[in-house]
Protein backbone atom coordinates (compact mmCIF):
# COMPACT_ATOMS: atom_id res chain seq x y z
CA UNK A 1 0.00 0.00 0.00
CA UNK A 2 1.17 3.52 -0.74
CA UNK A 3 -0.50 6.65 0.56
CA UNK A 4 -0.33 9.49 -1.91
CA UNK A 5 0.36 13.17 -1.32
CA UNK A 6 -0.34 15.88 -3.87
CA UNK A 7 2.23 18.65 -3.32
CA UNK A 8 2.07 20.47 -6.64
CA UNK A 9 1.16 24.14 -7.10
CA UNK A 10 -2.06 23.05 -8.77
CA UNK A 11 -4.18 21.05 -8.80
CA UNK A 12 -3.97 20.85 -5.02
CA UNK A 13 -5.50 18.65 -2.36
CA UNK A 14 -9.26 18.86 -1.94
CA UNK A 15 -10.83 18.61 1.55
CA UNK A 16 -13.22 15.73 2.24
CA UNK A 17 -15.99 18.25 2.93
CA UNK A 18 -15.66 19.58 -0.62
CA UNK A 19 -15.58 16.11 -2.17
CA UNK A 20 -18.71 15.13 -0.25
CA UNK A 21 -20.50 18.31 -1.33
CA UNK A 22 -19.80 17.34 -4.95
CA UNK A 23 -21.40 13.94 -4.34
CA UNK A 24 -24.81 15.49 -3.70
CA UNK A 25 -27.60 14.56 -6.12
CA UNK A 26 -27.55 16.59 -9.32
CA UNK A 27 -29.65 19.76 -9.39
CA UNK A 28 -30.81 21.69 -12.43
CA UNK A 29 -28.80 24.78 -13.30
CA UNK A 30 -31.90 26.85 -14.15
CA UNK A 31 -33.77 26.09 -10.94
CA UNK A 32 -33.94 28.35 -7.86
CA UNK A 33 -31.93 25.84 -5.82
CA UNK A 34 -28.94 26.27 -8.07
CA UNK A 35 -29.28 30.05 -8.08
CA UNK A 36 -29.03 30.06 -4.30
CA UNK A 37 -25.75 28.12 -4.39
CA UNK A 38 -24.47 30.21 -7.30
CA UNK A 39 -25.05 33.47 -5.43
CA UNK A 40 -23.34 32.00 -2.37
CA UNK A 41 -20.29 31.19 -4.53
CA UNK A 42 -20.25 34.71 -5.96
CA UNK A 43 -20.43 36.16 -2.46
CA UNK A 44 -17.58 33.94 -1.32
CA UNK A 45 -15.57 34.87 -4.40
CA UNK A 46 -15.92 38.57 -3.64
CA UNK A 47 -14.66 37.90 -0.15
CA UNK A 48 -11.54 36.13 -1.43
CA UNK A 49 -10.91 38.75 -4.12
CA UNK A 50 -11.47 41.50 -1.52
CA UNK A 51 -13.67 43.37 -3.98
CA UNK A 52 -16.98 45.10 -4.46
CA UNK A 53 -16.65 44.65 -8.22
CA UNK A 54 -18.71 42.20 -10.27
CA UNK A 55 -17.39 38.64 -10.23
CA UNK A 56 -18.11 36.40 -13.21
CA UNK A 57 -17.65 32.64 -13.33
CA UNK A 58 -16.69 30.51 -16.34
CA UNK A 59 -16.43 26.76 -16.81
CA UNK A 60 -12.74 26.57 -17.68
CA UNK A 61 -9.26 26.56 -16.25
CA UNK A 62 -7.56 29.81 -15.29
CA UNK A 63 -6.30 30.17 -18.85
CA UNK A 64 -9.89 30.66 -19.99
CA UNK A 65 -10.11 33.56 -17.56
CA UNK A 66 -6.93 35.01 -19.04
CA UNK A 67 -8.32 34.77 -22.56
CA UNK A 68 -11.63 36.28 -21.44
CA UNK A 69 -9.88 39.46 -20.30
CA UNK A 70 -8.28 39.92 -23.71
CA UNK A 71 -11.38 39.33 -25.84
CA UNK A 72 -13.73 41.37 -23.68
CA UNK A 73 -11.68 44.52 -23.13
CA UNK A 74 -9.76 45.05 -26.36
CA UNK A 75 -10.00 45.49 -30.11
CA UNK A 76 -7.59 44.42 -32.87
CA UNK A 77 -4.47 46.60 -32.91
CA UNK A 78 -4.88 47.93 -29.35
CA UNK A 79 -1.57 48.55 -27.64
CA UNK A 80 -0.89 46.65 -24.41
CA UNK A 81 2.04 46.01 -22.07
CA UNK A 82 2.67 42.48 -20.82
CA UNK A 83 4.91 41.98 -17.79
CA UNK A 84 6.52 38.60 -18.48
CA UNK A 85 8.31 36.90 -15.59
CA UNK A 86 7.76 33.26 -16.54
CA UNK A 87 5.60 30.69 -18.27
CA UNK A 88 2.30 32.38 -17.47
CA UNK A 89 3.53 35.82 -18.46
CA UNK A 90 4.48 34.20 -21.77
CA UNK A 91 0.94 32.84 -22.00
CA UNK A 92 -0.47 36.37 -21.72
CA UNK A 93 1.84 37.44 -24.55
CA UNK A 94 0.65 34.54 -26.72
CA UNK A 95 -3.04 35.21 -26.10
CA UNK A 96 -2.68 38.93 -26.83
CA UNK A 97 -0.78 38.29 -30.04
CA UNK A 98 -3.22 35.64 -31.26
CA UNK A 99 -6.02 38.21 -31.00
CA UNK A 100 -4.08 40.85 -32.89
CA UNK A 101 -3.09 43.18 -30.06
CA UNK A 102 0.11 45.20 -30.34
CA UNK A 103 2.26 43.93 -27.48
CA UNK A 104 5.08 45.67 -25.67
CA UNK A 105 6.69 42.85 -23.73
CA UNK A 106 8.60 43.62 -20.55
CA UNK A 107 10.52 40.35 -20.43
CA UNK A 108 12.58 39.33 -17.42
CA UNK A 109 14.85 36.38 -16.80
CA UNK A 110 12.86 33.49 -15.37
CA UNK A 111 13.19 33.72 -11.61
CA UNK A 112 13.48 37.52 -11.64
CA UNK A 113 10.74 39.77 -10.32
CA UNK A 114 9.25 42.58 -12.39
CA UNK A 115 10.45 46.13 -11.79
CA UNK A 116 7.38 48.40 -11.46
CA UNK A 117 9.36 51.37 -12.77
CA UNK A 118 9.61 49.58 -16.12
CA UNK A 119 5.82 49.66 -16.32
CA UNK A 120 5.78 53.36 -15.46
CA UNK A 121 8.34 54.03 -18.17
CA UNK A 122 6.38 52.09 -20.79
CA UNK A 123 3.16 53.95 -19.97
CA UNK A 124 4.93 57.30 -20.04
CA UNK A 125 6.53 56.50 -23.38
CA UNK A 126 3.24 55.58 -25.12
CA UNK A 127 0.01 57.21 -23.97
CA UNK A 128 -2.02 54.97 -26.31
CA UNK A 129 -1.46 51.83 -24.23
CA UNK A 130 -4.85 50.44 -23.24
CA UNK A 131 -3.88 47.56 -20.99
CA UNK A 132 -1.20 46.28 -18.63
CA UNK A 133 -1.04 42.52 -17.97
CA UNK A 134 0.87 41.02 -15.04
CA UNK A 135 1.15 37.81 -13.08
CA UNK A 136 0.79 37.94 -9.30
CA UNK A 137 2.26 34.57 -8.28
CA UNK A 138 4.31 33.19 -11.17
CA UNK A 139 3.77 29.48 -10.58
CA UNK A 140 6.52 28.39 -12.96
CA UNK A 141 9.31 30.13 -11.03
CA UNK A 142 7.97 30.70 -7.51
CA UNK A 143 8.32 34.49 -7.57
CA UNK A 144 5.65 36.97 -6.47
CA UNK A 145 5.37 40.31 -8.26
CA UNK A 146 4.57 43.63 -6.60
CA UNK A 147 1.03 44.03 -7.86
CA UNK A 148 0.19 46.79 -5.40
CA UNK A 149 2.91 49.10 -6.70
CA UNK A 150 2.13 48.36 -10.34
CA UNK A 151 -1.56 49.04 -9.65
CA UNK A 152 -0.70 52.43 -8.17
CA UNK A 153 1.17 53.23 -11.37
CA UNK A 154 -1.58 52.10 -13.77
CA UNK A 155 -4.62 53.49 -11.93
CA UNK A 156 -4.34 57.11 -13.13
CA UNK A 157 -3.79 56.18 -16.78
CA UNK A 158 -6.27 55.15 -19.46
CA UNK A 159 -5.01 51.57 -19.32
CA UNK A 160 -6.76 48.68 -17.60
CA UNK A 161 -4.75 46.58 -15.18
CA UNK A 162 -5.27 42.84 -15.72
CA UNK A 163 -3.74 40.41 -13.22
CA UNK A 164 -3.42 36.63 -13.22
CA UNK A 165 -3.68 35.63 -9.56
CA UNK A 166 -4.54 32.00 -10.26
CA UNK A 167 -1.97 30.65 -7.80
CA UNK A 168 -1.96 33.71 -5.57
CA UNK A 169 -5.59 34.24 -4.61
CA UNK A 170 -6.41 32.66 -1.28
CA UNK A 171 -2.76 31.99 -0.42
CA UNK A 172 -1.13 35.41 -0.58
CA UNK A 173 -2.36 38.87 0.24
CA UNK A 174 -4.32 40.21 -2.73
CA UNK A 175 -6.63 43.22 -2.58
CA UNK A 176 -8.39 43.73 -5.89
CA UNK A 177 -9.97 47.10 -5.12
CA UNK A 178 -7.24 48.62 -2.95
CA UNK A 179 -4.59 47.62 -5.49
CA UNK A 180 -6.59 49.04 -8.42
CA UNK A 181 -6.84 45.77 -10.36
CA UNK A 182 -9.40 46.10 -13.15
CA UNK A 183 -9.64 42.42 -14.07
CA UNK A 184 -8.45 39.92 -11.48
CA UNK A 185 -8.32 36.32 -12.72
CA UNK A 186 -8.21 33.13 -10.69
CA UNK A 187 -9.14 29.46 -10.76
CA UNK A 188 -10.66 26.84 -8.50
CA UNK A 189 -7.82 24.31 -8.39
CA UNK A 190 -5.19 26.06 -6.29
CA UNK A 191 -5.59 27.82 -2.95
CA UNK A 192 -9.38 27.69 -3.26
CA UNK A 193 -9.20 23.95 -2.52
CA UNK A 194 -11.52 22.71 -5.27
CA UNK A 195 -10.98 20.60 -8.41
CA UNK A 196 -10.00 22.22 -11.73
CA UNK A 197 -12.74 23.50 -13.99
CA UNK A 198 -13.84 26.93 -12.77
CA UNK A 199 -12.34 30.33 -13.62
CA UNK A 200 -13.25 33.62 -11.95
CA UNK A 201 -12.85 37.20 -13.08
CA UNK A 202 -13.48 40.27 -10.95
CA UNK A 203 -14.34 43.17 -13.26
CA UNK A 204 -14.08 46.87 -12.35
CA UNK A 205 -16.10 49.83 -13.65
CA UNK A 206 -13.09 50.91 -15.69
CA UNK A 207 -12.98 47.48 -17.29
CA UNK A 208 -16.73 47.48 -18.00
CA UNK A 209 -16.30 50.78 -19.86
CA UNK A 210 -13.75 49.06 -22.08
CA UNK A 211 -16.05 46.07 -22.57
CA UNK A 212 -18.55 48.42 -24.25
CA UNK A 213 -15.92 49.45 -26.82
CA UNK A 214 -14.34 46.05 -27.50
CA UNK A 215 -14.76 44.63 -31.01
CA UNK A 216 -12.85 41.34 -30.62
CA UNK A 217 -15.05 38.27 -31.18
CA UNK A 218 -16.34 36.50 -28.12
CA UNK A 219 -19.19 34.13 -27.38
CA UNK A 220 -18.69 31.62 -24.57
CA UNK A 221 -16.43 34.00 -22.63
CA UNK A 222 -18.63 37.06 -23.15
CA UNK A 223 -18.78 39.27 -20.06
CA UNK A 224 -22.03 40.79 -21.31
CA UNK A 225 -23.69 37.37 -21.61
CA UNK A 226 -22.49 36.43 -18.14
CA UNK A 227 -23.76 39.64 -16.61
CA UNK A 228 -27.13 39.35 -18.36
CA UNK A 229 -27.61 35.85 -16.92
CA UNK A 230 -26.52 37.07 -13.50
CA UNK A 231 -29.17 39.79 -13.53
CA UNK A 232 -32.09 37.43 -14.17
CA UNK A 233 -34.78 36.89 -11.54
CA UNK A 234 -33.07 33.58 -10.77
CA UNK A 235 -29.35 34.41 -11.24
CA UNK A 236 -27.49 31.79 -13.24
CA UNK A 237 -24.70 31.11 -15.73
CA UNK A 238 -25.36 31.85 -19.41
CA UNK A 239 -24.36 28.28 -20.36
CA UNK A 240 -24.47 24.95 -18.55
CA UNK A 241 -22.07 25.14 -15.57
CA UNK A 242 -20.21 22.27 -13.88
CA UNK A 243 -22.93 21.95 -11.23
CA UNK A 244 -21.12 19.48 -8.99
CA UNK A 245 -17.96 21.59 -9.01
CA UNK A 246 -20.00 24.65 -8.04
CA UNK A 247 -21.48 22.72 -5.11
CA UNK A 248 -18.01 21.73 -3.97
CA UNK A 249 -16.62 25.22 -4.47
CA UNK A 250 -19.40 26.65 -2.34
CA UNK A 251 -18.29 24.42 0.52
CA UNK A 252 -14.63 25.36 -0.01
CA UNK A 253 -15.40 29.07 0.10
CA UNK A 254 -17.37 28.58 3.32
CA UNK A 255 -14.31 26.88 4.81
CA UNK A 256 -12.15 29.80 3.69
CA UNK A 257 -14.50 32.29 5.30
CA UNK A 258 -14.53 30.28 8.51
CA UNK A 259 -10.73 30.24 8.72
CA UNK A 260 -10.51 33.89 7.66
CA UNK A 261 -8.25 35.39 4.99
CA UNK A 262 -5.88 36.91 7.51
CA UNK A 263 -5.37 33.54 9.18
CA UNK A 264 -5.02 31.81 5.81
CA UNK A 265 -2.28 34.20 4.68
CA UNK A 266 -0.51 33.67 8.02
CA UNK A 267 -0.71 29.90 7.59
CA UNK A 268 0.79 30.12 4.12
CA UNK A 269 3.53 32.41 5.42
CA UNK A 270 4.56 29.78 7.96
CA UNK A 271 4.30 26.89 5.50
CA UNK A 272 6.44 28.77 2.98
CA UNK A 273 8.99 29.72 5.63
CA UNK A 274 9.26 26.11 6.81
CA UNK A 275 9.63 24.77 3.27
CA UNK A 276 12.39 27.25 2.52
CA UNK A 277 14.17 26.51 5.81
CA UNK A 278 14.11 22.79 5.04
CA UNK A 279 15.43 23.27 1.52
CA UNK A 280 18.19 25.57 2.72
CA UNK A 281 19.25 23.12 5.43
CA UNK A 282 19.80 20.51 2.72
CA UNK A 283 22.26 22.80 0.97
CA UNK A 284 19.98 23.29 -2.02
CA UNK A 285 19.65 26.57 -3.90
CA UNK A 286 16.41 28.40 -4.58
CA UNK A 287 15.60 29.31 -8.15
CA UNK A 288 15.80 33.06 -8.73
CA UNK A 289 14.04 35.48 -6.39
CA UNK A 290 12.35 32.87 -4.23
CA UNK A 291 12.06 34.77 -0.94
CA UNK A 292 9.76 35.53 2.00
CA UNK A 293 6.90 36.33 -0.39
CA UNK A 294 7.06 32.92 -2.11
CA UNK A 295 4.49 31.26 0.10
CA UNK A 296 2.50 29.47 -2.58
CA UNK A 297 5.30 27.47 -4.20
CA UNK A 298 8.99 26.97 -3.54
CA UNK A 299 11.15 26.64 -6.65
CA UNK A 300 14.47 24.82 -6.17
CA UNK A 301 17.46 24.25 -8.43
CA UNK A 302 18.26 20.61 -9.06
CA UNK A 303 21.70 19.78 -7.61
CA UNK A 304 24.54 19.74 -10.08
CA UNK A 305 24.63 16.49 -12.01
CA UNK A 306 21.06 15.52 -11.08
CA UNK A 307 18.15 15.82 -13.50
CA UNK A 308 15.19 17.51 -11.81
CA UNK A 309 12.88 15.18 -13.70
CA UNK A 310 14.34 12.22 -11.82
CA UNK A 311 13.66 13.92 -8.49
CA UNK A 312 10.01 14.33 -9.46
CA UNK A 313 9.78 10.74 -10.75
CA UNK A 314 11.30 9.05 -7.69
CA UNK A 315 9.26 11.07 -5.22
CA UNK A 316 6.07 10.14 -7.06
CA UNK A 317 6.78 6.49 -7.84
CA UNK A 318 8.67 5.38 -4.70
CA UNK A 319 7.29 7.67 -2.02
CA UNK A 320 3.84 8.61 -3.35
CA UNK A 321 4.59 12.35 -3.20
CA UNK A 322 3.73 14.26 -6.35
CA UNK A 323 5.67 17.50 -6.77
CA UNK A 324 6.14 19.60 -9.91
CA UNK A 325 9.07 19.86 -12.28
CA UNK A 326 10.29 22.84 -14.24
CA UNK A 327 8.33 24.17 -17.19
CA UNK A 328 9.47 25.29 -20.62
CA UNK A 329 13.08 26.44 -20.79
CA UNK A 330 13.83 25.31 -17.22
CA UNK A 331 12.44 21.77 -17.51
CA UNK A 332 14.80 19.38 -15.72
CA UNK A 333 16.70 22.25 -14.12
CA UNK A 334 14.38 22.89 -11.20
CA UNK A 335 11.66 21.21 -9.17
CA UNK A 336 8.81 22.86 -7.27
CA UNK A 337 7.09 22.17 -3.98
CA UNK A 338 3.53 23.45 -3.81
CA UNK A 339 2.10 24.45 -0.44
CA UNK A 340 -1.03 26.43 -1.21
CA UNK A 341 -4.53 25.53 -0.22
CA UNK A 342 -5.49 22.57 1.97
CA UNK A 343 -2.09 22.00 3.61
CA UNK A 344 -0.69 22.02 7.12
CA UNK A 345 2.60 21.40 8.97
CA UNK A 346 2.78 17.66 8.42
CA UNK A 347 2.33 17.92 4.66
CA UNK A 348 5.54 19.95 4.58
CA UNK A 349 7.38 17.54 6.87
CA UNK A 350 6.33 14.50 4.85
CA UNK A 351 7.41 16.19 1.62
CA UNK A 352 10.81 17.19 2.98
CA UNK A 353 11.34 13.67 4.32
CA UNK A 354 10.53 12.21 0.90
CA UNK A 355 12.83 14.74 -0.74
CA UNK A 356 15.68 13.74 1.57
CA UNK A 357 15.30 10.05 0.75
CA UNK A 358 15.05 10.85 -2.96
CA UNK A 359 18.16 13.00 -2.97
CA UNK A 360 20.14 10.38 -1.04
CA UNK A 361 19.13 7.74 -3.59
CA UNK A 362 20.36 10.03 -6.38
CA UNK A 363 23.75 10.38 -4.69
CA UNK A 364 23.40 13.87 -3.24
CA UNK A 365 25.37 14.32 -0.02
CA UNK A 366 23.79 15.96 3.05
CA UNK A 367 22.94 15.26 6.68
CA UNK A 368 19.87 13.03 6.83
CA UNK A 369 17.08 14.73 8.76
CA UNK A 370 18.50 18.24 8.35
CA UNK A 371 15.62 19.48 6.21
CA UNK A 372 12.90 18.02 8.40
CA UNK A 373 14.57 19.32 11.55
CA UNK A 374 14.87 22.86 10.16
CA UNK A 375 11.20 22.89 9.18
CA UNK A 376 10.16 21.57 12.59
CA UNK A 377 12.00 24.44 14.27
CA UNK A 378 10.05 26.92 12.15
CA UNK A 379 6.76 25.30 13.12
CA UNK A 380 7.65 25.27 16.81
CA UNK A 381 8.53 28.98 16.67
CA UNK A 382 5.59 30.10 14.50
CA UNK A 383 2.00 29.17 15.25
CA UNK A 384 -1.02 29.47 12.98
Amino acid sequence: MQKRYLMTPGPTSVPAEVLLAQAQPMIHHRAPGYSKVFMSVLDGSKYVFQTENDVLIFSSSGTGGMESAVVNLFSPGDKVVVVNTGNFGTRFVQICEIYGLTVTELAYEWGEKANPSDVAEALEKDKEIKGVFATHSETSTGIVNDIKTIGDIVKDTGAAFIVDTVSGLGALEFKTDDWHVDVAISGSQKALMAPPGIAFVAVSKKAWDMVEKSTLPKFYFSYKKSMAALQKATPQNPFTPPVSLILGLDEALKMIKEEGLENIVKRHNVLGKAARAGVKALGLEFFGACDETSNAVTAIKAPEGIDGKNIVKIMREQFGITIAGGQGRIAGKIFRLGHLGYYDKFDILVTLSGLEMTLRELGYSFDIGAGVSAAEKVFMENSF
